[in-house]
């Protein structure tokens, strides 16, 4: 048996058994000459205490546990080494292995091919990005479905070419306008200096000529402010510092602007409410711009009636301020009313008073900018109402 052992330690399962008394003594060892447990007193203890201990050396598992016989218990060791098992576990771990690799070898191909098709609509996208310049604005990218996540991207880089479009017209046009309105009084200032350099002139002429310069760079400056303005109001709201205002205090101030700068205008204030508590009055905005709106409402009252009068009338609401400019001059007609906010539109009463047609199209973007509505109603020569509601705090 001791040969047999020695001789197929790795084919044989069992390689060496060994019994020990409860006190150390060696009653039977069948492989003396390869022990491999090496036993202890203290392993021997061990294994009495526990009743059964196993561990590995090297690759071979050891086993030691107590045994009863005849009335009497011994204590038996073993040592095996599962050679079949080891192979067959470095076959499995091969197999792994290349299972393994082969699955993410396939993974990686079909995901290859599948991330390129659902990413292709987005690479179809970039490419007709790409393609968008200033010019062709107008294009934009086809949407398959609206409902997935690339649909939902196409609508979005959409949107945001309506308002890049908006955008540019508006500023196309701004600057057609612009280009358009100071050039007829620049055109007038240098006319007047061609003439009066044509010839030697009278004192009286050349005072009469410095005066119509005068009207006309008055002019040019209230052009340029209304543009300034204007411009200023197209800003985004979230660049426009913004404040706690009372409409009572600002219609006091834009009165005060306006006879001052007419003496002949005649502005009434009606506060057809008493407010008891502040904030009905009071709204969140831009002193400058509010009042700047309210000054050219009232301008355009006065301008446009026999008695140069506005009456300007504050009230409230649970939520809403309300004002309410109006005058008893000559009206306007129907489409003057459908176009009175369009920049640089002139109605047919545009020979009754002079004006540049910025202002009723600075008031809506300033009115507009502080999430406020206005409407107009009007008839021929019997007067003219602007009704103006802004969200107060």
């Amino acid at each position: 048996m001791q040969s047999i052992y020695h001789n197929n330690r790795q084919f044989l399962d069992e390689v060496e058994v060994a019994i020990y008394t409860t006190s150390f003594e060696l009653l039977y060892h069948d492989v003396m000459e390869i022990d491999l447990v090496k036993e202890t007193p203290e392993m021997i203890r061990e294994i009495i205490s526990k009743k059964e201990i196993d561990f590995y050396f090297d690759k071979y598992q050891v086993v030691g546990f107590l045994y009863m016989y005849g009335g009497k218990e011994y204590v038996v060791t073993a040592a095996a080494y599962d050679g079949y098992g080891f192979a067959k576990q470095e076959t499995l771990q091969t197999v792994l292995l290349v299972l393994w690799l082969s699955g993410m070898f396939v993974l990686f191909i079909v995901g290859y091919f599948l991330a390129r098709g659902s990413l292709s609509p987005v690479s179809r996208i970039v490419n007709e990005v790409e393609t968008l310049t200033a010019s062709n604005l107008n294009k934009r990218i086809p949407v398959s479905n609206e409902k997935d996540e690339i649909g939902e991207l196409a609508v979005t880089f959409n949107r945001m070419l309506d308002r890049l479009e908006h955008s540019f017209d508006s500023q196309k046009m701004f600057v057609s306008n612009i280009s358009h309105e100071l050039r007829t009084p620049l055109a007038a200032l240098i006319s007047e200096l061609e003439i009066a350099l044509f010839k030697e002139r009278t004192n009286e002429e050349y005072k009469q000529t410095l005066e119509n310069i005068l009207a006309d760079s008055r002019k040019l400056v209230k052009l340029s402010a209304g543009l300034l303005d204007l411009a200023k109001a197209s800003y985004d709201s979230q660049q426009i510092a913004m404040r706690e205002i009372r409409l009572d205090e600002l219609l006091l101030d834009a009165r005060e602007s306006v006879v001052k700068a007419n003496p002949a205008y005649t502005v009434q204030l009606i506060f057809e409410q008493e407010a008891e508590d502040d904030s009905l009055i009071t709204v969140s905005g831009n002193e400058y711009l509010l009042k700047t709106a309210f000054i050219n409402l009232i301008e355009n009252n006065c301008k446009f009636s026999d008695n140069q009068t506005s009456q300007a009338r504050i009230s409230f609401f649970a939520s809403r301020s309300i004002l309410r400019f109006s005058d008893t001059g000559i009206g306007l007609s129907e489409e003057d009313m459908k176009n009175i906010f369009t920049p640089f539109y002139w109605g047919t009463n545009k020979n009754y008073a002079q004006g540049n047609g910025i202002g009723m199209a600075l008031v809506l973007k300033i009115i507009t900018l502080h999430k406020g509505t206005i409407r107009v109603s009007s008839s021929p020569n019997e007067g003219t109402v602007f009704t103006v509601e802004i969200p107060h705090i």
